[in-house]
């Protein structure tokens, strides 16, 4: 049954990274014949190792985007690409942070404007910002709720 948690296919690479360190190790101690026989073993368990990972880690979903694969490719560190794209989700959410207030301070100036200019509408004016009712313009209320002046 192959293992389908990355934890799983984690292991597998490790036990990958061994195989090669082991190469690694026989390459280095080579002695002639004697020792053929424990690198075509090594490298046939290398050959094995690779096979079963290739094949259960095809089985995981894919959550990596393309565009961090394409990044490490270009041999790119990928904490250098979320931090960059962390940050500029922060500038996106200050920006319309700001557009959001601005829109409700408009949206405030118009309805104690609107109450000053036109007091019978006092109620409908009321009416739409109960619709909208948000912590934001709780300000706005208690100034159409005084008639229109200002605290």
């Amino acid at each position: 049954m192959a293992p389908k948690s990355i934890d799983a296919v984690d292991d597998q690479i490790k036990d990958v990274i061994q195989d090669l360190f082991q190469i690694q190790v026989a390459t280095h101690n080579y002695a002639g014949p004697q020792t053929q026989q424990e690198l075509v073993r090594l490298i046939t368990q290398l050959a094995g190792s690779l096979a079963i990972l290739s094949n259960d880690a095809s089985a995981l979903p894919d959550q990596i985007p393309p565009e961090i694969i394409d990044y490490v490719d270009s041999g790119r560190n990928p904490d250098i690409y979320t931090r960059e794209f962390v940050e500029l989700v922060q500038k996106g959410n200050q920006y319309l942070k700001g557009r959001s207030e601005a829109l409700t301070g408009f949206r405030d100036a118009l309805a104690e404007e609107m109450v000053k200019a036109w007091p019978d509408m006092k109620t409908d004016v009321h009416n739409v910002l109960q619709s909208s009712n948000t912590e934001q313009n709780k300000r706005a209320e208690f100034v159409v709720q005084t008639n229109g002046t200002s605290t």
